[in-house]
């Protein structure tokens, strides 16, 4: 695993959070108010191995996130979770696609410069000999109503996290 790159302070306002993943990674991460807006026809598209590193994204992943193609080739795929998401959405996830399943959801995305973007998430497994090597993403736009309804219930579920 390449390290994870620390977040550089954007200019303007921002907030710092302190983030320790479910593997003992710690990074500091830096929140703006700056939303990017995924038109009506991006599909965001990335591939994970089963332990959730980056594999491959595609244009418009690399567009809504910021990165470059070669930073998160590598990269474990939460280097994109916003601190405002609860770990249970995560864990859900996880649970979900590790016994097979497909997994669906509302997700708030980190970008590089600590902005943000939407998504409503697809994730399946890739399944060969009956064996799971991985797993695909696939991200589309959601509206300004299901943002407010899981700002709402994602800020619930953090409380009750703490």
């Amino acid at each position: 695993m390449k390290p994870i790159p620390d977040m550089e302070k954007p200019a303007g306002t921002s907030e710092a959070f302190d983030l320790t993943y479910h593997d003992g990674h710690k990074r500091r991460v830096y929140v703006t108010d700056a939303q990017f807006y995924l038109t009506n026809t991006m599909m965001i598209f990335s591939r994970t191995d089963t332990a959730g590193f980056i594999t491959d994204v595609n244009i418009p992943f690399i567009e809504a996130s910021g990165w470059e193609k070669e930073e998160l080739i590598g990269q474990p795929h939460y280097i994109l979770r916003h601190p405002h998401m609860p770990a249970s959405a995560f864990e859900d996830l996880w649970a979900t696609v590790q016994a097979g399943k497909q997994w669906t959801g509302c997700v708030k995305n980190l970008r590089k410069d600590g902005g943000y973007y939407w998504v409503r998430a697809v994730v399946s497994p890739i399944v060969e000999n009956d064996k799971i090597i991985g797993y695909n993403s696939v991200r589309r736009r959601i509206d300004n109503a299901t943002i407010k309804e899981h700002e709402a219930l994602y800020a619930q579920l953090r409380a009750a996290e703490l």
